[in-house]
């Protein structure tokens, strides 16, 4: 699995022109799902990803975790993040899942995400045309791929 995580003030999707999921304060997840992803995968990255201290403390350190500053969670899924551009222009995404093994994986990891933050996520859809709006605060960007945790 691979994903990028992004410290939000706000973040948003809407589809079809109606707004699906919004959140204030926390994280907007883009996350991509590949054939070689588990329950392991799954485990490891909603860990990091709620214990990850990206928060400002009470020093304007980044010392806090989503869980500590009672923030919330946007997850949406997004197969681009498995292009390949090594050859010519268009990119390749033959290392992205087929959605009969994604989106279990993907409803999975929502489900555990929500679990340990203890409140429910926002989501997208999977394979919805989708409009993702955010203010990004820091701004803090962070990518992670549970295929490269050791």
């Amino acid at each position: 699995m691979r994903a990028v995580i992004q410290r939000v003030t706000h973040a948003s999707v809407t589809i079809e022109g109606k707004c699906k999921s919004a959140i204030k304060q926390g994280l907007l997840i883009l996350v991509g799902i590949e054939d070689a992803d588990n329950k392991e995968d799954i485990e490891w990255l909603t860990k990091k990803i709620v214990n990850l201290r990206i928060f400002d403390d009470e020093n304007g350190v980044m010392n806090k975790s989503v869980l500590e500053v009672d923030g919330e969670i946007l997850i949406i899924s997004q197969f681009t993040l498995h292009a390949s551009t090594k050859k010519g222009n268009r990119p390749s995404y033959i290392k992205a899942s087929k959605p009969d093994v994604a989106i279990p994986i993907y409803e999975e990891f929502c489900k555990e995400v929500s679990h340990a933050l203890g409140k429910a996520v926002g989501t997208g859809e999977f394979g919805a045309d989708m409009k993702v709006e955010l203010l990004n605060d820091g701004p803090v960007t962070i990518c992670m791929d549970t295929q490269a945790k050791e």
